[in-house]
């Protein structure tokens, strides 16, 4: 399930810590079998844990305190879009309402082609730009009006199966 390579990745961060914290590794060995596998499953957690000599419990925790751990598979463009107060004081509420109508699906689905997951998210620490939406947790977009919003979903249907 998860290769060789990837073990050597983890093994990169691991040593970045003293030998006697390799745990600390945990969310960078997380964020690499995002990489790998597109989310977070329950069996590579355990290859996490035992890698990294913790309870499987406590790298379950890691992965579901942080929304940025897919914990089932989702689509190629992931969008968070902040619901926290001052998201929702500036429109974040209907931001999400819109791209739900837009894309035909409610928050935590993911599109029948595939292609977009929609999700709402907590704050990610630009409330002076909101409404705002992250694109798999790479990408931020600021001030997103409707027509933003469209523009965005227009642009990555176009661009469909292309990074």
């Amino acid at each position: 399930m998860i290769s060789e390579s990837t073990k050597a990745r983890f093994d990169r961060e691991v040593a970045k810590f003293p030998a006697d914290q390799k745990q600390s590794a945990v969310m960078a060995c997380l964020s690499i079998v995002q990489q790998e596998l597109g989310w977070v499953s329950p069996e590579s957690e355990k290859i996490v844990a035992e890698h990294l000599g913790m309870a499987p419990m406590a790298v379950h925790e890691v992965t579901t305190f942080y929304n940025m751990y897919n914990q089932k598979p989702v689509g190629k463009y992931k969008l968070n879009v902040c619901t926290n107060l001052p998201c929702q004081l500036r429109g974040g509420a209907q931001a999400l309402a819109h791209l739900e109508r837009k894309l035909g699906i409610h928050a935590g689905e993911t599109t029948l082609d595939g292609l977009i997951t929609l999700q709402p998210s907590e704050c990610q620490g630009a409330c002076a730009d909101a409404p705002v939406l992250l694109v798999n947790d790479r990408h931020m977009c600021s001030f997103m009006s409707h027509d933003k919003l469209d523009q965005l979903i227009d642009g990555l249907k176009k661009t469909g199966g292309a990074a």
